[in-house]
């Protein structure tokens, strides 16, 4: 069986003092692409945001790459997140460097001594998302799609277990948007976790995985999107 990478035990997320998800439980494992879906405000970015240490866990028992959530301490979050790629739908690229200066300052950030290495490093991500020749370009000189493609570059740097990915394609158009699930889901095959808020429907017919959904502040799985599923999914997301 495949490794357990997050375990969540009757865990409890509140976002100030008010209480967005409760009695969450999941164990989520390498190689698995898993869609988290919901309105807006049923708690898909707070219980992210739990994963990377963000927000705290209130109660339960929360494991992520067997980091204990909630215990973890402050020193020891930025150790996990250099485990983990975080893919944000606003890129947050540095935009008075090139492609290939922000993919070196995360490098050089995260104990990356030799200049050679870096550069292979660089050299094998973009290839791994089709912007080999794009290097030398500035954020600004992209398109929506290929800066995407270069943010998910920038959080393969270091290799991780897994990938969070919220609304990566929320700003894209579709077939935009269906390039970069694609990529994510082939990220997946490779034996990373990847785990992608999204509110497209269309995605989840076409690349399979795991669906968990949230609402009336409870965390349920979806087996699959028959047709009364479709329709709750729809009225979910509107």
């Amino acid at each position: 069986m495949d490794e357990i990478l997050i375990s969540y035990t009757d865990v409890e997320i509140h976002q100030q003092e008010l209480c967005v998800l409760e009695q969450v439980n999941l164990e989520l494992r390498a190689g698995e692409f898993i869609y988290l879906t919901g309105k807006v405000g049923s708690g898909k970015t707070s219980l992210l945001k739990t994963f990377y240490g963000e927000l705290e866990v209130a109660s339960g028992q929360a494991h992520v790459l067997g980091y204990d959530m909630k215990r973890i301490r402050r020193k020891q979050i930025p150790l996990l997140r250099r485990k983990l790629g975080i893919v944000f739908q606003d890129f947050q690229l540095l935009t008075d460097r090139s492609v290939s200066d922000n993919l070196d300052f995360v490098l050089r950030a995260t104990g990356w001594k030799r200049a050679n290495d870096r550069k292979d490093r660089i050299d094998e991500v973009l290839k791994l998302v089709g912007m080999s020749n794009k290097g030398y370009k500035y954020p600004n000189e992209l398109s929506g799609g290929e800066q995407q493609r270069i943010v998910i570059a920038r959080a393969m740097l270091n290799s991780p277990r897994i990938i969070l990915a919220d609304e990566p394609t929320g700003n894209l158009d579709m077939d935009t948007g269906r390039a970069i699930t694609d990529l994510l889901h082939r990220i997946s095959h490779d034996g990373s976790l990847v785990v992608m808020t999204t509110h497209n429907r269309l995605l989840l017919s076409e690349f399979p995985g795991r669906i968990l959904q949230c609402e009336n502040h409870r965390l349920e799985e979806v087996a699959e999107l028959d047709e009364e599923r479709n329709n709750k999914f729809n009225n979910l997301i509107q």
